[in-house]
């Protein structure tokens, strides 16, 4: 007998994310399921009618009945900018009304607005800031959250943003995992740019390492930013300190990011609105995960959307991200993600479920989370929803009845409906 201090029963739906092969069989489904955990972590998954016979709870234990909606892995939100200060709500109407990224440029906003306010901000300031943000995620069912710095562009205010990232690990309950963008722009008072390029990399690297601020390094490669060349000095850089490559590639040009990724040995390569079918065969032959960033598609009106359907035919692991932050994407709507991966990337809602939760949490170097297995982390959702595909169709709407992170109960919304659909 197997003892307990949390069991979810009554599920319509346990979704384990547990299969191998792609499509609906990677989600291996466990119809009128239950799911038992002690101590944070899970200790049994099984068809309910085998619950009582397999599980004891024990004194003070919980039960949470899903009354037939779906048990799920928490979403792995895979690419965000949540640590940011300011407000660039004007910005957006200007975009609306036609003004293009250069004019807004020209007049003191995009990408520098937020430096300057983020640099104007305290650390504190930034952490009540982005744990707003995602207290938003976590209400629509994201349980681990990755996180760029990128917005301070000095050695101080990177280490900043990145402070802020450990202080809302504290103050909040969603797992978070650091990564340091320093080659995010180019701000004007860099001076020399090769200099402030070796600045920032061999200042800031090794108190991001000796800190434990972040696990992966990120440049984004795009005309107008940086390089390939750069790019192959920050991973160069990163894998001298043991840290992790990602790129932000492929997403207004065809820069040949994907492939450069690949060379890079990168974890992911995010955004790919533009990749190549040559930039495709090279990740998969490299294992480079593909993240999605459809809200930001959206949201910068591109011509296309990044080939979710081409990456996921030619073997290539996706992964799935909000993209939330100020500029592109100023949304906490993980289900409108899951819904444009779907309409945009091309992807089957079984596809974009896999993506946004057991993918995620691979590309991020997460073993312990992602799925309903035994030994696995608890962190589990209960959506008032009938199957994924309501999920998907449902889109821009927080199915998330209750939240469980490390065992515990973080979040529950008793207004929501027990099932839809």
């Amino acid at each position: 007998m197997i003892s307990a201090d949390l069991i979810l029963r009554g599920a319509g739906q346990v979704i384990t994310c547990t299969g191998t092969s792609g499509g609906d069989a990677a989600l291996a489904p466990i119809p009128d399921g239950a799911v038992a955990v002690r101590e944070g972590s899970i200790v049994w998954v099984g068809p309910e009618a085998d619950l009582d016979r397999s599980v004891e709870l024990l004194p003070g234990g919980e039960v949470i009945d899903a009354a037939g909606g779906l048990v799920a892995p928490g979403y792995v939100d895979a690419h965000t900018h949540v640590v940011f200060a300011g407000d660039r709500a004007r910005e957006f109407s200007l975009r609306c009304a036609g003004a293009s990224y250069q004019e807004l440029l020209a007049a003191g906003g995009g990408i520098l607005a937020t430096v300057r306010a983020t640099r104007a901000a305290s650390e504190e300031e930034l952490v009540q800031g982005a744990a707003q943000r995602l207290a938003r995620l976590l209400s629509e069912g994201v349980t681990t959250c990755e996180v760029k710095s990128g917005y301070g562009l000095t050695v101080a205010d990177e280490l900043k943003m990145l402070r802020a990232v450990r202080a809302l690990g504290r103050v909040q309950p969603i797992g978070l995992v650091g990564t340091a963008l320093p080659l995010h722009a180019l701000p004007p008072d860099a001076g020399d740019r090769s200099a402030w390029i070796e600045r920032m990399l061999s200042e800031l690297l090794p108190v991001v390492v000796e800190e434990g601020l972040a696990r992966f390094v990120d440049v984004f490669v795009e005309k107008g930013a940086f390089t390939p060349d750069e790019a192959r000095q920050v991973a160069k850089a990163a894998k001298a300190h043991g840290l992790g490559v990602r790129l932000h590639v492929d997403q207004l040009t065809a820069g040949g990011g994907a492939e450069l990724a690949a060379e890079l040995g990168a974890a992911t390569a995010d955004h790919l609105e533009e990749i190549t079918p040559a930039g495709i065969e090279a990740m998969a032959a490299a294992g480079v995960t593909a993240t999605l960033l459809p809200v930001s598609t959206l949201y910068l009106k591109c011509p296309r959307y990044a080939p979710g359907r081409a990456l996921a035919d030619a073997g290539v692991r996706l992964a799935l991200g909000s993209n939330c932050n100020p500029g592109s994407a100023m949304s906490e709507s993980y289900s409108l993600a899951l819904s444009l991966a779907c309409l945009g990337n091309g992807l089957s809602a079984a596809e974009a479920f896999y993506a946004a939760t057991a993918g995620g949490a691979a590309a991020l170097g997460l073993e312990d989370r992602g799925q309903i297995a035994p030994g696995r982390r608890a962190d589990l959702v209960v959506h008032g929803a009938s199957s994924v595909e309501h999920l998907a169709w449902h889109m821009a709407a927080s199915h998330a009845r209750v939240v469980v992170i490390g065992g515990r109960v973080v979040h529950r919304a008793d207004h929501l409906p027990a099932r839809c659909g």
